[in-house]
């Protein structure tokens, strides 16, 4: 397959290269060559800005399908595959589980999508992120037709290489308990359910939806309820060689104390509070149509193993998390009270 990849460089991008290459599809990336990390040797590069410059796009060649990766801003997004319509037989949009309305209730793909005040909002933060998704996904499909698009909702992208430090903070903090002993905090209860990808799982099945010609919608996401919070931590502990003390600590109790869900406590969405109610189906979002279409996630057990030697195998000065994780000194005074597991 002839190939082109929007990015390409980080993450999610640099697995579907890896993946492409080893099954011996011809690979170009076409993306502003911001980023440290080099095209490996027989990927081609045009350089450009899906916000400015698209002329190495018109130089005479066309592939069998595209992948944007990165768009957000639906004017940037329609503009980009307006330019790719004559170019590419398909293109996969990777949108967001969170382009739907409400997480109140799980949503399948036919759910309602979200919409948004100021459609020519160029502010991407937790209100707009997820209904300028929807919007670009509505933008490549007037750009090239809903049969020529595939359009990708993902969950939480996790695995090596993860640039958030949202999923590696939790293998690595057990990595860190296995050295000095100290409890470590464990949200809520342990049969709470959660919902990733491994971002290796994604690239395989996106590859494979693109050679038989899929279009539509697919949520990418685990079977929901085939990962709890109880066995993420088993797996962590596991993969540091660690016999943990678990300290549970109730959702209330964080609230009150002001520990912010998902970044400051990573991963963690609470089951109470004011917003609850909302985002309660987060983690259970159905994905029925993606398993019949082939998608299969390997053991969440190989995905934090994996991710824990990507980590530790880091230079010293990145193994760091600068915009997540609770602070030690901070979890400590909040297990102090907690009961051991």
């Amino acid at each position: 397959m002839r190939l082109l990849i929007i990015g390409g460089t980080r993450f999610l991008g640099r697995h579907l290269v890896d993946a492409a290459l080893a099954r011996g599809d011809s690979v170009t990336l076409f993306n502003r060559g911001q980023s440290a990390a080099q095209p490996p040797a027989g990927v081609a590069w045009l350089p450009g800005d899906r916000a400015g410059d698209l002329a190495a796009l018109d130089n005479g060649e066309g592939w069998d399908a595209a992948i944007d990766t990165c768009g957000y801003l639906p004017a940037d997004t329609g503009r980009l595959a307006r330019a790719l319509a004559g170019r590419v037989e398909r293109l996969a949009f990777i949108s967001s589980v969170s382009a739907y309305a409400s997480m109140a209730r799980p949503n399948d793909e036919d759910a309602p999508l979200g919409v948004i005040d100021d459609p020519d909002t160029t502010t991407i933060d937790g209100r707009t992120y997820g209904p300028l998704k929807a919007l670009c996904e509505a933008a490549v499909q007037q750009a090239l037709s809903p049969q020529r698009c595939l359009l990708v909702r993902p969950g939480l992208i996790v695995g090596p290489h993860d640039p958030t430090g949202r999923f590696t903070w939790w293998p690595a903090r057990l990595a860190r308990a296995a050295a000095d002993g100290q409890p470590v905090l464990a949200p809520g209860t342990p049969d709470r359910p959660l919902q990733v990808i491994d971002a290796r799982d994604l690239a395989a099945w996106l590859l494979h939806l693109l050679d038989q010609g899929a279009a539509g919608a697919f949520n990418a996401v685990s079977p929901p309820g085939a990962i709890t919070w109880g066995s993420l931590l088993q797996a962590c502990a596991a993969a540091a060689g660690v016999l943990p003390d678990l300290r549970w600590v109730p959702d209330d109790q964080l609230l009150a104390a002001g520990v912010g869900p998902w970044m400051e406590l990573p991963l963690w969405t609470p089951a109470s509070g004011p917003d609850a109610a909302d985002s309660a189906a987060f983690m259970v979002v159905p994905s029925a149509r993606a398993q019949a279409a082939g998608l299969r996630c390997r053991p969440i057990t190989d995905t934090v193993a994996d991710t824990l030697a990507w980590w530790q195998g880091l230079p010293a000065g990145q193994q760091v998390f600068a915009a997540t994780g609770l602070a030690p000194e901070r979890e400590a005074a909040l297990t102090r009270t907690a009961p051991g597991q």
